[in-house]
């Protein structure tokens, strides 16, 4: 609601607003009486929930599903409310002993709750399972993924933010902390923070909420001189990344793809990789050209690829650098503002040591023809840039 110069005004308290003196403990007790006095009801239950004026479905067991609140916890389990006509359309979910439809449990009436804000209460956990395994999970996937199936919820203790904006939460992203362990099934622990997760609804995407939780969890974590980004990285944040980096050249240097732990072997600069791909995609548009100049001799390509959790990714290819140790220059357009980059060059601090024991290179180059008469050889070397740091 708006009031005058367009102010939010408070409205009515929404489940994240109210939190329960009685905390979680209470909301589950409350939980389990209410779905055991369904299940007692059965076929006589005279509950109803309305979707619309002329819709209305029947709370019921069979209508009912019962979703795990956190990864590692199989016992506390959130009511959600099924379309019967649609059993992967979640409606609404059981939350302060009455049944909240979807988008009201991520609404708020707190005009202080705005931006990008840690989670810490259980209600805000409840929004970030809202977020993650019912809107992103169900309701707005890509119509290519299994419909049955729901995402797997975050642990309890996962760090994690959401964006509030206007009153509602529209997006979140979650965090591997240095020193959390990688799974349940080794002692490995992470090696340097990783944005793990990262999500924005559908009707707030192309307004820059995912390049402010990108500049937020570079600032959450200042003091570390790298950060990672799970591998592979999804089209749509390599390109939150390159629109990113483009405008925060500081940190260039800091952001990664990492696979886990993130050891040096499992990095790659997200900048770097931006810069080949571009230079390949200009040698290879590049008419002049023929196809063994562009590279095109057999060697391989990297292939796009679909992430776990997150949106569908792709990893880009790698081509022939003049130099392994490569320098960048940027200049700035005074009219525009618009930041350009000569991507010629590209060395990014710390690096040349890497490169140099870890970069297999593979450069295409011409046929070198021999005849019988003159003892010319005739060879084909393929080789293959790519770098490995």
């Amino acid at each position: 609601m708006e009031g005058a110069g367009g102010r939010r005004r408070s409205g009515p308290p929404y489940p994240v607003d109210v939190s329960a003196q009685e905390g979680a403990s209470g909301f589950w007790v409350a939980t389990n009486a209410y779905y055991s006095k369904l299940v007692q009801q059965r076929e006589s239950s005279t509950e109803i929930f309305s979707i619309s004026d002329e819709e209305k479905v029947k709370i019921e067991e069979s209508n009912i599903s019962r979703l795990p609140l956190y990864q590692e916890d199989s016992e506390h389990r959130i009511l959600v409310l099924v379309n019967p006509k649609d059993k992967a359309k979640v409606l609404a979910a059981y939350v302060k002993n009455s049944w909240w439809g979807t988008e009201d449990i991520l609404k708020t009436s707190d005009p202080s709750r705005e931006g990008v804000i840690q989670v810490d209460s259980f209600e805000e956990r409840v929004v970030l399972f809202v977020l993650n395994c019912l809107i992103f999970g169900t309701l707005e996937r890509s119509p290519s993924e299994d419909g049955s199936t729901f995402f797997v919820p975050h642990s309890a203790e996962e760090y994690a933010k959401i964006f509030w904006q206007a009153g509602q939460a529209v997006g979140f992203y979650t965090v591997k902390r240095k020193g959390n362990l990688c799974d349940d099934c080794s002692s490995l622990c992470y090696l340097l923070p990783v944005l793990d997760t990262i999500f924005v609804r559908k009707k707030c995407r192309k307004r820059g909420l995912g390049m402010r939780m990108l500049w937020d969890f570079c600032q959450s974590f200042s003091d570390e001189s790298v950060l990672g980004i799970s591998c592979p990285l999804s089209a749509a944040m390599y390109q939150v990344c390159q629109k990113f980096l483009q405008f925060y050249p500081e940190e260039r240097e800091r952001l990664w793809e990492v696979e886990a732990p993130g050891d040096w072997s499992q990095r790659h600069n997200i900048w770097l990789k931006i810069q080949l791909d571009r230079i390949q995609s200009a040698r290879h548009n590049d008419p002049r050209m023929s196809s063994e100049e562009r590279g095109d001799c057999g060697a391989e390509q990297a292939q796009d690829g679909e992430p776990r959790h997150s949106e569908s990714g792709e990893l880009q290819s790698f081509k022939e650098l003049p130099n392994a140790k490569t320098t960048m220059k940027e200049k700035k357009d005074e009219n525009h503002g618009v930041l350009e980059t000569d991507s010629t060059n590209v060395q990014f601090e710390g690096e040349e040591k890497v490169i140099q024991e870890s970069t297999e290179v593979r450069i295409c180059k011409k046929l070198k023809k021999r005849s019988a008469t003159d003892g010319y050889v005739k060879e084909k070397t393929s080789k293959h840039t790519k770098a490995d740091p």
